[in-house]
């Protein structure tokens, strides 16, 4: 009962986290300079005064910041997340258009950042002193200084031009025609580069707190008693150790999901991958506030679902956590 009492309240904590974030965004870009119309006056060559002030009644940007902000609100409470300027398309069906690119994209690097940097944390904490330790710590180094755009570049120029292994733009190769096991196999073959980019920094990052949270846990009293009963190193380090040394890194996992969501605006650009960042981007450029401010939403709805989906996954690692 306890527990269910905790878990309603992390979802009430949750509701008016989101109710916050969508007037602070509201907020924010009616601060920014410039709307729709000045862009869209922008690509027509200019307008008159007339057109430009029928423009603003059509799309509700005469009225009054307060007013704009009660009307947003309002939608929002009936799930209508507006109408986009640009494409003149409701916003929700073009984010779920282009969302399922971005979730194969994030969902992809995720795991791979996951699996290749515990992996990875797990053998440099196992030998501390060795050389894979000291490789493990230059390639953690370097990949948290490398900016995502940069990895991605030199990705393409390695592998799509002097290597052409992979494609270097697109979720599909144009006009590609075949079965669904084709088409499958088409996309993973696109994915792996954005991926890889995408996964690089945090694979840096998961490496080193899962080689900490390890070397932590190898030194407590019940594992020097797993050790002593004879089991073996494998069973030692997988079987008892792991699932409580993992309980940094989910943490880590679920708190910058959001950055990774963030950073894959940046890799969908370089790789022309059809997702919510390359929709953000053109929303950005043509001053599109509805679509804008349906992305930021979508993107602090699936921030805020990971961080209760990492603290309901504790349990599972650690039944001690209630």
């Amino acid at each position: 009962m306890k527990t269910l009492i905790g878990y309603s309240k992390q979802v009430g904590y949750s509701i008016i986290l989101l109710f916050a974030v969508i007037v602070l965004n509201f907020l924010l870009i009616q601060a920014a300079p410039g709307d729709a119309v000045t862009a869209m006056i922008g690509d027509m060559g200019g307008a008159s005064p007339e057109m430009i002030a029928e423009l603003k009644s059509s799309y509700g940007l005469d009225q009054s910041v307060f007013i704009q902000l009660v009307r947003y609100v309002g939608k929002m409470v009936q799930g209508d997340l507006g109408m986009s300027y640009t494409y003149n398309l409701p916003v929700l069906d073009l984010i779920l258009d282009h969302l399922p690119a971005t979730i194969l994209l994030v969902v992809s690097a995720l795991l791979m950042a996951l699996i290749f940097g515990t992996l990875l944390g797990i053998m440099a904490a196992q030998k501390p002193n060795s050389l894979l330790n000291h490789i493990v710590t230059v390639f953690s180094l370097s990949g948290l200084a490398s900016p995502v755009f940069w990895t991605g570049i030199i990705l393409l120029l390695l592998f799509s031009y002097f290597i052409p292994i992979f494609p270097s733009y697109g979720m599909k190769t144009i006009g590609f025609q075949g079965g669904l096991l084709e088409s499958w196999v088409n996309i993973l073959h696109h994915l792996v580069l954005p991926a890889v980019t995408l996964a690089s920094v945090y694979i840096a990052v998961y490496s080193r707190i899962a080689r900490a949270s390890m070397l932590d846990v190898l030194g407590a009293d019940y594992i020097r008693t797993a050790r002593s009963k004879g089991l073996t190193e494998r069973v030692v380090v997988y079987k008892h150790a792991l699932k409580n040394a993992m309980l940094p890194v989910v943490t880590m996992a679920g708190l910058q999901f959001g950055q990774m969501v963030a950073g894959a605006v940046v890799v969908e650009t370089v790789f022309s991958w059809p997702g919510i960042g390359q929709l953000a981007l053109k929303a950005i450029l043509r001053r599109d506030y509805p679509l804008l401010l349906g992305i930021l939403f979508f993107s602090v709805l699936v921030v805020v679902i990971c961080n209760l989906l990492t603290d309901l996954s504790y349990r599972f690692l650690d039944p001690r956590i209630k």
